[in-house]
């Protein structure tokens, strides 16, 4: 009878063990794909600010519909990127495509607002100031909200793949996540402090 309990009471640890592990694992994927919503709240945010900006700017800048329609274009694949990520965040071909399609917005972007610096009146435009400001903070959103996912990914990949926590990400499917980092070719860019002249 006692070896009966004491058998008992080390299938009950045991259970017990490996509930506290799987749902270590579970936890750590919820927080990155909660972090990640943060990500897609911001992104939607952007994706709304970005056809007012065009239209303000179509206003003033007749001469320059290549640069207009780019932005308009890099809008529409970045939403296109964000759908595929926000379907399985963390896998590695939706955060490689939701980060080059970011990349390439942020481009056409830069180059708009680089355009309209040639516009005296489209720069002194209250709606054309106010829009260019929220832009701005939501890209420090962004910024911030990158950040908390990568930090979530990188707290899950450790989980998963410390001991005992690797044995139990390979019998129950828990895949490694991605984190979501600015393309190579466009890190220098991002990185350096841009130049003001007076």
């Amino acid at each position: 009878m006692f070896g009966l309990l004491v058998f008992l009471g080390i299938i009950l640890a045991l259970a017990l063990w490996v509930a506290s592990n799987y749902n270590g694992l579970v936890t750590a994927r919820n927080v990155y794909k909660n972090a990640f919503a943060q990500i897609d709240v911001q992104l939607q945010r952007r994706f709304d600010l970005i056809p007012n900006l065009v239209e303000v700017a179509r206003k003033y800048m007749a001469h320059e519909r290549e640069t207009l329609e780019a932005v308009v274009a890099a809008r529409s694949a970045a939403q296109s990127g964000l759908a595929a990520a926000k379907a399985n965040p963390g896998d590695p071909q939706a955060m490689t495509q939701l980060a080059a399609a970011q990349a390439q917005l942020n481009t056409g972007l830069g180059r708009l607002l680089a355009v309209a610096e040639a516009y005296p009146d489209l720069k002194a435009n209250d709606t054309m100031l106010q829009l260019t400001e929220e832009l701005t903070s939501t890209e420090n959103k962004v910024a911030f909200a990158r950040q908390s996912f990568n930090d979530a990914v990188t707290g899950y990949n450790t989980k998963r793949e410390v001991f005992p926590g690797n044995v139990f990400a390979g019998m129950f499917g828990f895949l490694e996540a991605t984190l979501l980092e600015i393309p190579v070719d466009k890190q220098e860019a991002v990185r350096t402090a841009p130049k003001v002249q007076f």
